[in-house]
């Protein structure tokens, strides 16, 4: 067994673990492409089919109930049988695409297992047993990476051979045609972003992006840096101008009991660590909910030393949850000062608990989806993918930072402020329209980069000509009067058939044949 093809498997089990490492996006094609490039000896070609696979898997994210094709698996043996034959970006793209479809399907009976496995869950609560639970979180997790491991493996130990002699056999027309297609693909991956951004409000700024860079040629970064810049700007918000007669009323405050912390700094700081935990064994019954008590469970041994009271806590923290990973940590924060005030203060009611959970996963999930998956990502692939695309080694490294560094300091410190100044702090936001401000912020930053990416990130054209003596360029017209009309075009046809709650899989398949086609009857190149 090939040592080459053993990495190979660890790489594609290290990127379905990505729900033990916070959601950090360590899966995606732009970082495990380079890896698996780094093994097979060809770093850049691996960095270039990484790049494409992210383009056209952009917009593939799990977001509520959808379990998207799975582009771990698809992209891992993608690139890796692309590098192994020599084909390039486009024979990835023909073995990715299928290969992760067939993938999703796999982990879906996964999903309906670990529903089985709560039942399980709810026994060690009433049994008040933490460390069962903490032990059955992790293990159902391991089951995702360690199944598909195995599968990756087998597939590149049986197939490597078969199916390098199989794309041998390709003709080259057949290869101009997965190339078109390929190019094409991307704007699904645009047109999902749109479908979690786009309304009329910020509209504008989708086309500010896309006129930055189809006449002025910006650059992505430089796009994403006026988008801050405006954002900013259209955000602000002056304060309240505070009547003559109020100024000098002081205002009333009482000072309710301090109840000595029994938690310590460094069961914060365990909150935020196990929190990137939380998604280890989702299931579409009770969601997050083992995370959640994964999570929590060192304050509750800190807190409660009774089995009966562990019991209940743990029982309590089993029910239903479900909540943006990136905004977790500030209901962790307030949940455990919640459970502390609990365990000093017989009077405490504990349902308010349960409540103030439930109260706070949607509003924070909404708020938190858009600015992480709206936002940063789409930022920080607008910048890896259009340095990744030529081979540079620093666009997947750059995607890392962009997203993570933000990522991880506002989770790290929204478990602080929570557990410090829980919904006091959530009150404040509101009366500055913080968060109404951060949410449409971000979309008009996240719009204009999405906007740019059409005219970047598409190589879309057509040679068609006007006229059988002059044979006038119908690309040079269209260049002349809109610069990348086709894949703004395109753009907003997927857009079309995806608010019309077309299956992205039919939408691919869709793209895959027109893109072929056109190549063929030589409308698109």
């Amino acid at each position: 067994m090939s040592i080459s093809f053993i990495l190979i498997a660890l790489i594609a089990m290290f990127g379905h673990s990505e729900d033990f490492l916070g959601t950090t996006l360590l899966s995606r094609p732009l970082v495990l492409g380079p890896l698996v490039g780094l093994v097979l000896g060809d770093l850049t070609q691996g960095v270039i089919i990484g790049a494409t696979l992210e383009l056209i898997f952009m917009g593939n994210i799990k977001v509520g109930a959808a379990i998207p094709p799975d582009v771990v698996t698809g992209g891992v043996l993608g690139t890796a049988f692309a590098i192994i034959s020599g084909k390039g970006p486009a024979i990835a793209l023909a073995i990715a695409v299928p290969v992760s479809i067939l993938a999703e399907m796999v982990i879906s009976g996964l999903f309906v297992l670990r529903a089985v496995l709560n039942k399980k869950f709810n026994q060690y609560a009433d049994e008040g047993d933490y460390k069962k639970i903490q032990r059955l979180h992790i293990v159902s997790g391991l089951l995702r990476p360690l199944l598909m491991g195995i599968i990756i493996l087998l597939a590149l130990q049986l197939g490597a051979g078969a199916m390098k002699s199989f794309l041998d056999m390709i003709p080259a027309w057949v290869q101009s045609g997965l190339q078109v297609a390929g190019n094409m693909l991307p704007a699904l991956g645009f047109a999902l972003l749109m479908n979690l951004m786009f309304n009329k409000k910020v509209a504008p700024y989708f086309f500010l992006g896309f006129m930055l860079a189809a006449y002025l040629k910006l650059p992505m970064i430089a796009i994403g840096g006026l988008g801050v810049i405006i954002a900013l700007i259209v955000t602000q918000v002056t304060p309240k101008e505070v009547p003559d007669d109020e100024e000098d009323i002081p205002e009333e405050t009482t000072e309710e009991p301090k109840t000595p912390h029994k938690l310590t700094n460094r069961d914060i700081r365990n909150l935020f660590l196990r929190s990137l935990a939380l998604e280890a064994n989702f299931n579409f019954e009770t969601w997050q909910n083992t995370g959640f008590a994964f999570t929590i469970i060192p304050v509750l041994k800190r807190l409660y030393t009774t089995k009966q009271s562990m019991a209940a806590a743990l029982k309590r923290h089993l029910q239903f949850f479900n909540t943006s990973p990136y905004g977790s940590t500030l209901i962790f924060g307030i949940t455990a000062a919640m459970e502390e005030q609990n365990s000093q203060d017989k009077d405490f009611d504990e349902e308010s608990i349960n409540s103030v959970k439930l109260g706070l996963m949607g509003p924070l999930a909404g708020i938190f989806d858009s600015l992480f998956w709206g936002t940063f990502k789409v930022i920080a692939a607008g910048v890896g993918t259009s340095l990744a695309i030529k081979g540079n080694i620093m666009g997947p490294l750059l995607f890392i930072l962009i997203f993570n560094v933000p990522h991880l300091l506002l989770r790290y410190n929204l478990t602080f402020i929570g557990y410090n100044a829980g919904t006091k702090f959530l009150q404040n936001l509101a009366k500055n329209n913080v968060m109404d401000r951060l949410t449409k912020g971000a979309s008009i930053l996240g719009l204009m980069v999405v906007g740019a990416m059409p005219a970047t990130l598409i190589s879309i054209t057509t040679p068609l000509t006007i006229g059988a003596k002059s044979g006038v360029s119908v690309q040079n017209i269209f260049d002349q009067i809109v610069p990348a009309v086709i894949p703004l075009g395109l753009t907003f046809l997927v857009y079309y058939f995806v608010k019309k709650s077309v299956k992205t899989t039919y939408l691919l398949l869709g793209l895959l044949a027109l893109g072929f086609i056109g190549s063929m009857i030589h409308l698109f190149v």
